[in-house]
């Protein structure tokens, strides 16, 4: 499936997005406590320090990620939180997440992040995910940004390529009309 694959940025308008993240939410309260879940909702995707990319494969919705840039006081630590990754029930297991994350870090490392961060559940819905992270090399790490240590979370973090490239400014901000 992962042939002809279009990853773009995106400004959250598409009903097809829109649902994709709904759905996404719901799957998250339904599987953990409300203070366990911090999947963001649209308006909070739409905020200037996140980036939002959607797979497609001609007119059919694939999947999404989102970057949250950390802004540290020194350019060497600055950092990038994975969240919102999602596949639609019909592209899972195709490589279309493995194709977000693959492009998720290229841009992070173009922005000359340090690293990237996530958190996951603990639970064993979040079991593909947490292995698909791993294969990517990411591991386990305490919690970082304003994150709790949690039993129902897994935090993850990866050092990046861009760890020694400081080319993130303003320009990388999405702007949409």
């Amino acid at each position: 499936m992962t042939n002809n694959i279009i990853i773009q940025l995106d400004d959250l308008h598409s009903p097809q997005v829109i649902a994709l993240l709904q759905s996404h939410l719901e799957d998250m309260y339904a599987t953990s406590p409300p203070e366990s879940v911090h999947a963001l909702d649209i308006d909070k995707l739409r905020q200037p320090d996140i980036l939002f990319w959607t797979a497609w494969q001609q007119q059919q919705l694939l999947g999404c990620i989102a970057l949250k840039l950390h802004h540290a006081d020194d350019i060497v630590n600055r950092y990038g939180e994975i969240k919102s990754m999602r596949t639609t029930a019909a592209a899972r297991r195709q490589g279309v997440a493995s194709a977000l994350l693959q492009h998720l870090q290229q841009q992070a490392e173009s922005l000359g992040l340090s690293k990237l961060c996530l958190e996951t559940g603990a639970m064993d819905f979040f079991a593909p995910a947490r292995s698909l992270y791993q294969k990517f090399g990411f591991r386990e790490c305490p919690p970082f940004a304003d994150y709790q240590l949690d039993p129902n979370s897994v935090f993850m973090e990866k050092i990046t390529a861009g760890r020694n490239r400081h080319t993130f400014n303003n320009e990388h901000r999405i702007k949409y009309a």
